[in-house]
């Protein structure tokens, strides 16, 4: 999704080190303060060390490491700056983690020139002396001990041989190689050179029986020279042979040769290198005895030495000296091998390694500088082949600037271009190859402002010094400004100019608007200085990130382009006005309530992030741009810690437009994007992707941050940066789908559904589509069909047309689709007819069901998967049992299956997730919302939803499993009230193996059922009471006498803490407010409550049914802002005005009008499309629901219909959120059907009778549950106005005004009123209501 792609740690300025390790190979070179790790073949950063790691007190030195040592053997990197010596090693147990080893500080003025580790022996060479230190432990911690010292004149160079007894130096002053004993520091020999020594080599020796000591020289011009110990005294070595320009080409080609010694570089091949790549070349090839193996054999069995010399034109010439560990060596002869044609390499380079790769027959030859790879074959490259030499990873120009620590990245608006401003200057990029490869075009020295123009190929720079705006271009062009806070570009209107705006630095700042001209003369024009009509100074503006709309020929609209903060956090949006210079316009604003704001940054999609210090941390908030009635704009909430700062903030934008967030902290990136909601989870609105942690490769505090174009990420720590991006994938395996691309991962979260995602499915089902679920599932079954039989690579689903999803009136459709056709009354159906396994039948689903349990479809969660299937089953039931039960059954009914599936997941061990899923929170609930018990509330199938609610308890419901499934909310008989708790009585008693009386007797005393309870103790005799209890429930409990008795057990019950035994003996002493006031307030379970006083008050009207409904369910919905809950209250309170208006109205105003006192109100939750479809159906249901319709103003209603599409969206249901702005009606209730032509839906203007329910629009008459004269307002009421009955039948078109438009709603209600109770009648029989 986001790989690491690149590392810009800066380029060698000397020599690279090389560690070998035995599954890959190391390069290490110094930069800045750091030590740079990276992996020899892709030259990819491994891990970056600083120096001020080991010595804190350097951090903020500027100095830089100027040596730099590698021990293979113990796995140790030695680095030095000034005089002090910093060690790390390689951890044993941990693969890839360094640690710090040990230190050593030199006496002040040694400062380190040279040095050279190998097995625990450190030699360092300072500008007056040399040292040889040996590793030792003391008290269990790894030190450095001096074993000698000598003076010595400006050493350069030291290098152990391989034998440690010897080691060679070289000096600044003259052009001599010193060889010294290890031991003791004696200088044994000196060997003049004619012209400086640029690098010394030991050469091992291959004689197992000596350890001869031999040297190679290279001294500046290219010259190479082969020292070799002189037989009557093998500790002194001589000059055997050299290898200059003129020995390694033919006198022809010489001729035409420059003969300037810098026009090449000549290098020593490791012979143990390549004779180790040789053996495993030859070993691999099949046929032995072709002409490259041949020759490689020869390489390997004659044992030569090669020498590698680079030519200006890129040509190579080797050279091979044969003989070398022979004696005498006056046998010693050399000759050509090999010669390349030009162009291999750019340019001589001034440092070549050749480095093995363990268990692969290739080798990796490093070149410096520019730093760069290649890949070896030495069988064809040895044969002079062209592939035999191919470059792998290429490093960059060393430049001046990259030593420098990063500060902050500033982009052009497309982020195709790049600036990065550094402590001392800095450098331009472009963005190569989708957004993998970054690169360098400009550089600057200084300036305190910076934007990127045309792509990255231009830079305007500002100066705080002298205030001018300087475009560099040629000629350069200048513009002289007021002091300025901030620069930064934006898209232009049109392609003949660039836009840069400028904040001054003003109590009030203004707003610079400046046009730069490229073409054809550059210049700087000052459009316009205006300020932003604000009440008072912000404390930001900032752009508005236009990544979504930078260069894209489809988004040419007016965009918002600035956003200021406010001191109070209000947040504005400004676009300039359509006349230059006349200022700017305000798009909208969000009232977050913040203040002290630190950090904000605004997207292209105007969602807006805020960082805001608090005493929990620091609090990072999301807020859209949409602020109504409905929603604060309040996205996202999280509390961080105040320890780990945030430091960086930065947007970017898919392809669609959809946002992503980079929150930048010391050490890592956190990339967050929106998530998708659903319909049972509550997971947050925004969620964490993708963190990216660079603490393990890069030791420097992240600095910045930053998205360009195509979805890359770069990140700048200390002086080096990181490219995160999408690796180039190599080509897809067949039948095997790529991996996700960030944008594609993110449309996964928050895109658009498939027709055939289960939530997309349970909408449909939800909003009575059930005919175009029908059609989904069929699509499914042939699209898999398909995969099968392999006429499709991978699984594709068919899209529904978008005008299916926008069809009407889906139940009467199916109805009348699905009923058979005769064409006689005694005509016989055929009976050859066959189920057509192309339509939806039993046989289709069945099928599909099963191949979908062996094959689930990609990127589904388990979840989602096991919710498919259930709502594939559950659509065949709904066909084949349409007339029995009801939408709203209906949609109880999939809640109910929803509701076991997540918990059974949830209780189980582990769930495996499905390659390409999201994952998401799945943890158990206890009961059904009651947003799915109302449905069942509404439905009139309660018989049938009884059954299959008690068939998914194993017909065996217990108490936990009625108040899981809300059965005593949502039932509306008495009668199958009575019989049901009954039943659960009975199971209560039966769970279990103790047959416990105790467990039952609140259900049997509810039902007056006490002699039954006396029955059952009877058969206790197991149990410690039953003696106590078979005496006391054998008497008489409708006497007073009796009662009390009761009532005093129940108190001591409840000082036993046996609180629903309690409850049970205060409803055997008739006191049943004590029993709810127990189940209230000590059990926390309402639900209990509701059913003992529906069941012993004997109707929805009792007192004590009120007051539990009143004290305690009315406000527990307000302060969890649960307005499903309140509807339910409240209308069981015969207050179904407010059950309407609370599924609108803001809690405050509604709580404003009770009788009782709400003191906690929760935050409104309208993030729920079903409050819509109940609104619908409940607005024009009875007179006072019409009445509590007629007080929620058309504004309003529009506001609210508006936030369920916003919602509907929100879910990847985009087509569904068409449909609801299509479909809604915004009519007043009315008793009188009037046809009326199709018209766009509108607030002011009727389009039909009620929104989204076809069965409504046929009634011709309404439910009168209110006296007219005497209902209570729940609202304020309008101004008086005359001819109040008088309303027009269609309303005329006119702006939408609150008062005006309810006062045209309560006219309205007035006729309706007066309408129903003139023609209540009884209905006709009618035959077609039947079908």
């Amino acid at each position: 999704m986001l790989d690491l792609l690149r590392t810009y740690a800066g380029c060698p300025a000397s020599g690279l080190q090389c560690l070998y390790l035995p599954n890959k190979t190391l390069l290490l070179y110094p930069s800045a303060d750091t030590v740079v790790v990276l992996d020899a073949r892709k030259l990819l950063l491994i891990r970056a060390l600083a120096f001020w790691q080991v010595f804190p007190g350097s951090r903020h030195v500027s100095d830089s490491i100027k040596c730099l040592s590698v021990d293979s053997s113990m796995k140790l990197i030695v680095a030095s700056m000034g005089t002090r010596v910093a060690a790390w090693s390689l951890s044993g147990v941990q693969q890839d983690v360094w640690r710090v080893h040990s230190s050593l500080t030199l006496p002040g003025g040694h400062d380190v020139s040279s040095l050279d580790c190998k097995s625990g022996l450190l030699a360092v060479a300072s500008h007056n002396s040399l040292s040889v230190y040996t590793l030792i432990l003391e008290n269990d911690l790894p030190t450095w001990l001096k074993k000698w010292t000598c003076a010595i004149a400006t050493p350069s160079r030291v290098r152990f041989s391989p034998s440690l007894m010897y080691m060679a130096t070289t000096c600044q002053h003259d052009n001599v190689v010193r060889i010294y004993l290890t031991t003791s520091g004696r200088q044994t020999q000196a060997i003049p050179h004619p012209r400086p020594v640029i690098n010394i080599t030991w050469r091992q020796s291959q004689a197992s029986s000596r350890d001869d000591l031999i040297l190679y020289t290279i001294t500046s011009d290219s010259t190479l020279r082969i020292f070799l110990p002189i037989l009557d005294s093998p500790q002194h070595v001589q000059l055997h042979a050299t290898l200059d320009l003129f020995s390694s080409l033919p006198p022809t080609v010489l001729s035409q040769a420059s003969s300037n010694s810098a026009d090449s570089s000549v290098f020593w091949l490791d012979r143990e290198i390549i004779g180790d790549a040789l053996t495993h070349a030859v070993r691999d090839v099949p046929d032995a005895e072709d002409a490259k193996s041949r020759r490689a054999r020869d390489i390997k069995e004659a044992g030569w030495d090669l020498f590698l010399r680079v030519f200006s034109d890129g040509s190579l010439v080797i050279r091979a000296v044969a003989n070398i560990d022979r004696r005498p060596p006056t046998l010693l002869k050399q000759f050509t091998l090999l010669q390349t044609w030009p162009t291999t390499f750019p340019s001589p380079p001034s440092h070549l390694y050749i480095l093995p790769n363990p268990g692969e027959p290739t080798l990796t030859l490093v070149s410096s500088s520019p730093l760069a790879t290649y890949s070896l074959n030495p069988l064809n490259f040895f044969d002079a082949r062209s592939d035999g030499l191919e470059l792998c990873a290429q490093g960059l120009e060393r430049v001046q600037e990259e030593d420098s620590h990063v500060r902050r990245f500033v982009r052009t608006p497309d982020g195709q271009g790049v600036a990065v401003v550094r402590e001392d200057g800095g450098e331009v990029w472009t963005v190569h190859e989708q957004g993998s490869k970054l690169v360098r075009e400009l550089r600057w020295a200084a300036a305190d402002h910076v934007v990127v123009l045309n792509r990255g190929r231009t830079i305007a720079t500002f100066s705080n010094v002298d205030h001018i705006l300087t475009l560099h271009t040629t000629p350069t062009t200048t513009l002289a400004l007021p002091s300025i806070t901030s620069l930064f570009s934006l898209p232009p209107s049109s392609g003949e100019h660039e836009c840069i705006f400028g904040v001054t630095s003003d109590t009030t700042p203004s707003i610079l608007h400046i046009h730069a001209t490229l073409e054809p003369a550059p210049s700087l024009h000052l459009l316009s200085n205006t300020t932003l009509p604000l009440p008072s100074p912000p404390a930001f503006i900032l752009p508005v990130d236009p990544m979504a709309w930078s260069g894209n020929e489809g988004a040419n609209g007016a965009h918002d382009v600035l956003l200021s903060v406010g001191q109070d956090g209000q947040l504005m949006f400004w676009l300039p006005d359509e006349n230059p210079g006349r200022g700017w316009r305000s798009t909208g604003h969000v009232k977050t309530g913040r203040a002290g704001i630190t950090l904000a940054r605004c997207s292209s999609a105007k969602k807006s992030a805020l960082v805001v210090p608090t005493v929990d941390g620091e609090e990072l908030t999301i807020w859209d741009s949409k602020e109504s009635e409905f929603s604060s704009g309040l996205e996202y909430k999280i509390f961080l810690s105040s320890s780990d700062p945030v430091n960086d903030l930065d947007w970017s934008a898919t392809p669609d437009s959809q946002s992503i967030l980079a929150v930048g902290f010391a050490h890592r990136v956190e990339l967050l994007c929106q998530q998708r909601m659903t319909y049972f989870d509550e997971d947050p609105g925004w969620g964490v992707i993708r963190t990216i942690d660079i603490e393990s490769l890069l030791p420097h505090p992240i600095s910045d941050s930053i998205w360009l174009a195509h979805g890359s990420l770069l990140v700048g720590s200390g002086h080096q940066m990181v490219l995160f991006g999408r690796s180039p994938q190599p080509r897809p395996i067949e039948n095997e789908e790529p991996p996700d691309s960030l944008f594609e991962h993110v449309a996964r979260l928050n895109g658009p559904l498939g027709d055939c995602h289960p939530q997309m499915l349970l909408q449909c089902l939800l909003w009575d589509k059930v005919e175009l679920v029908k059609e989904v599932i069929v699509n499914l079954a042939q699209d898999l069909k398909k995969v099968r039989a392999m006429e499709a690579e991978r699984f594709h689903s068919t899209s529904v047309p978008i005008d299916h999803f926008l069809r009407m009136d889906q139940i009467t459709s199916s109805k009348r689709n699905h009923r058979r056709q005769y064409s006689s009354l005694f005509a016989i159906p055929d009976q050859n007819d066959e189920p057509d396994d192309e339509s939806f039948s039993r046989s289709l689903v069945e099928k599909l069901l099963e191949e979908l349990e062996a094959n689930p479809l990609p990127h589904l969660t388990p979840n989602e998967h096991a919710h498919l299937l259930v709502l594939i089953q559950t659509t065949l039931e709904v066909d084949e049992s349409r007339r029995a039960l009801d939408a709203n059954g209906l949609r109880y009914l999939i809640s109910m299956r929803s509701f076991y599936i997540l918990n059974r997941r949830a209780s189980a061990p582990s769930s495996p997730e499905s390659k390409g899923g999201v994952a998401r929170r799945t943890g158990r609930r206890e009961r059904l919302r009651f947003r799915d018990m109302i449905w069942a509330f509404h439905s009139e199938s309660q018989g049938l939803l009884l059954s299959s609610s008690s068939a998914a308890c194993n017909n065996k419901m217990t108490w936990s499993d009625a108040r899981a499934l809300g059965v005593f909310v949502w039932l509306n008989s008495l009668e199958i009230m009575k019989s049901h708790m009954e039943i659960i009585a009975r199971n209560e008693y039966m769970a279990g193996d103790a047959r416990d009386p105790v467990a039952c007797s609140l259900f049997y005393f509810a039902l007056g059922k006490s002699k039954l309870v006396h029955g059952l103790w009877r058969q206790a005799a197991w149990h410690k009471e039953q003696s106590v209890m078979l005496k006391f429930l054998s008497n008489n409990f409708s006497e007073p006498r009796w009662q009390t008795a009761a009532l005093k057990n129940a108190y001591a019950l409840l000082s036993k803490r046996r609180f629903e035994y309690a409850a049970a003996f205060f409803l055997l002493g008739g006191s049943l407010k004590d029993a709810v006031n127990v189940c209230i307030k000590q059990l926390d379970d309402f639900q209990l409550a509701i059913a003992l006083a529906r069941i012993v008050e004997q109707s929805d009207d009792g007192p004590i049914l009120q007051d539990i409904l009143n004290n305690t369910v009315v406000p527990v919905a307000f302060r969890k802002g649960n307005r499903w809950l309140a509807s339910w209250a409240f209308w069981l309170l015969h207050r179904r005005d407010l059950s309407v208006r609370i599924l609108v109205t803001p809690l405050q105003d509604i709580a404003s009008s009770l009788d009782v006192r709400i003191l906690d109100i929760g935050s409104p939750h309208y993030d729920d499309p079903s409050l819509a479809l109940l609104f619908s159906q409940l607005k024009s249901k009875t007179l006072q629901t019409a009445k509590g319709t007629s007080e929620i103003s058309g504004q309003t209603e529009f506001n609210f219909v508006l936030q369920i599409a916003r919602v509907f969206i929100r879910m990847g249901c985009h087509v569904l959120a068409l449909d609801l702005v299509r479909s809604w009606s915004f009519d007043r209730p009315s008793t009188v059907v009037r046809e009326r032509p199709d018209a766009p839906p509108s607030p002011t203007s009727p389009r039909r009778l009620f929104a989204l329910e076809p069965a409504l629009r046929r009634r011709s008459s309404i439910m009168i549950d209110m006296d007219v004269s005497t209902a209570p307002p729940t609202r304020r009421a309008s101004p008086e106005r005359r001819a109040l009955d008088d309303v027009p039948e269609v309303a005329p078109k006119a702006p939408i005004k609150e008062e005006s438009d309810l006062f045209a709603r309560k006219a309205g209600l007035g006729s309706l009123m007066k309408s129903a109770k003139e023609h209540v009648q009884v209905p006709e029989f009618d035959a077609s209501a039947f079908f």
